[in-house]
């Protein structure tokens, strides 16, 4: 499933649009309306058989890796690096409809590559991908720009999707991490974030993050004005990380997807915009 191609119109005006002003990341030609269907392409393997893409030291691509870029009216500012990157979120896949389009860094787009498509990732970058709602995980080579829509993190290939049991549902809660080719042991990955990234496992609880905060007095502010609305079980989370205390205010567990959009849709509403997905 495309999330994408919905927007093929409004992506291409906005990229012309603010090509003489800005330094904007060369962009797939999106399928016209009338050429959506999906083409009859034959896998050359069973997704299964297809091996994860080998991590190597490249050179920074001359296009797709502009300082930063607008779409749909919003700034993405593109790394200086990919070392020591993680997040967690939900993932998307596309398809046949971009099958032989040209990608950011100016490759054509191969469905059955094990490749991936990121907002603000050097082009290209090296990740780990992994389904938290399986525990299944594999190695993809980043070599476009996006998702557009929505809270998506990171467009697979099919394969990639495949590989990750994601295409009947079309999208999966995730965890991205980066893989420096360069290190002889992989670096630990440090995130802008409250706490220390645990193991990914199959059976762990995946949660809405609201907010994080030293003060204790501020999380039980939040949590009460939450539990006034209709986002489901909401609770402060206590835990010390580097030796600082964080009140953590957290709702869920969240199942699917779909109730983790929701519940991120209703925070927006309430004036929270930085809410994620976090795992217990």
């Amino acid at each position: 499933m495309n999330v994408r191609r919905r927007f093929a119109a409004p992506l291409g005006l906005a990229v012309a649009a603010l090509a003489a002003c800005v330094s904007v990341p060369p962009r797939r030609i999106e399928p016209s309306p009338e050429n959506t269907a999906p083409a009859v392409i034959a896998p050359p393997a069973a997704p299964d058989t297809v091996p994860d893409a080998i991590p190597r030291v490249e050179p920074r691509a001359r296009s797709g890796n502009p300082p930063f870029y607008d779409v749909f009216g919003k700034r993405y500012y593109v790394l200086s690096s990919s070392v020591g990157y993680w997040e967690r979120g939900v993932a998307s896949w596309y398809g046949p409809g971009f099958h032989k389009v040209r990608t950011s860094t100016g490759e054509a787009y191969d469905m059955y590559a094990m490749t991936a498509a990121h907002k603000t990732l050097p082009l290209p970058a090296y990740v780990r991908v992994t389904n938290l709602q399986n525990g299944r995980s594999v190695v993809v080579r980043v070599n476009d720009r996006g998702p557009f829509v929505g809270n998506r993190i990171i467009d697979l290939s099919y394969t990639a999707a495949a590989k990750l049991d994601m295409l009947r549902n079309g999208t999966a809660m995730v965890e991205v991490r980066t893989i420096d080719p360069a290190a002889p042991v992989p670096a630990e990955p440090v995130l802008a974030a409250s706490v220390a990234p645990p193991t990914p496992a199959a059976s762990a609880a995946l949660f809405v993050q609201a907010g994080a905060f030293s003060d204790p007095a501020n999380a039980r502010r939040m949590a009460e004005k939450l539990r006034d609305g209709s986002y489901g079980t909401v609770f402060v989370r206590d835990d010390q990380i580097a030796g600082r205390r964080m009140y953590r205010v957290r709702i869920g567990p969240v199942r699917d997807v779909a109730e983790f959009d929701r519940v991120v849709a209703a925070l927006e509403q309430a004036g929270i915009s930085d809410a994620h997905l976090a795992l217990d």
